[in-house]
């Protein structure tokens, strides 16, 4: 019986997030609405959004700032920003 709650404890916590792939990138554009340009490391660009975290926190975010955004796995040409380095 106890071996049953650890198994379900330890498949919680290593659950992840599969709709979306996270990499880094440089912000080069601010756009209207928090809508930004993304250039990744390999050179595509990507339009991206802030996440509501950053947003509630009021995080400025300006052109040239790293930041690790998610991409949608259904669509690599949008994505939101998760963390400003």
């Amino acid at each position: 019986m106890k071996k049953n709650k650890e198994n379900k404890k330890s498949q919680k916590g290593e659950k992840q997030n599969l709709s979306e792939v996270v990499v880094e990138g440089t912000v080069i554009e601010a756009r209207a609405n928090a809508m930004f340009d993304v250039k990744l490391d390999n050179e595509q660009i990507v339009l991206c959004t802030i996440c509501g975290k950053i947003r509630m926190n009021r995080i400025r975010i300006l052109p040239g700032d790293r930041v690790q955004l998610g991409l949608s796995i259904y669509d690599m040409t949008k994505g939101r920003i998760l963390y400003r380095i």
